[in-house]
């Protein structure tokens, strides 16, 4: 049987490289973490700072220090909540809209190229395979957890 872990690991080192390539936008660096949680701020619908760690499994302190990164570069905005002063809501300013939406698209158009080297059989049958995979990790009581969508 092939080595599953080696297929992954080929697999997530050239993710990595990627996203280690990708995140320079207008003269900005974006780390990796920091390119995951713009996305994440721009697909949930006002979320608190505990909800977006939540959801990227990290912990609140680490968080708290690349949010405020994020904060200082003037891409996200911190708002007291209304109903309860002691969370924070965040959204992006309209520059860290902008940021979020190029890394998205060249993303995107990363994957439109890796998918455009299969026939259109190959890249179904990668896409369906990508849910299986998705859908059984979220049911596995070894990992996954945090993690929705």
């Amino acid at each position: 049987m092939e080595n599953l872990r080696s297929l992954f690991q080929v697999m997530t080192r050239r993710f990595g490289l990627l996203n280690k390539n990708c995140c320079n936008v207008g003269g900005c660096d974006i780390s990796l973490i920091q390119s995951h949680i713009l996305y994440e701020i721009d697909n949930q619908h006002n979320p608190s700072m505990q909800q977006i760690a939540d959801t990227l499994g990290t912990d609140i302190t680490t968080f708290s220090r690349q949010v405020q990164s994020l904060v200082k570069m003037n891409l996200v905005k911190k708002t007291p909540d209304p109903a309860d002063k002691r969370i924070s809501i965040l959204s992006l300013t309209a520059e860290g809209k902008y940021i979020a939406g190029s890394i998205d698209q060249e993303m995107n158009s990363f994957l439109h190229e890796v998918f455009s080297q299969m026939n259109e059989f190959e890249k179904e049958t990668v896409i369906r395979s990508i849910h299986l995979l998705n859908n059984a990790m979220a049911k596995s009581s070894a990992c996954c957890k945090p993690i929705q969508g």
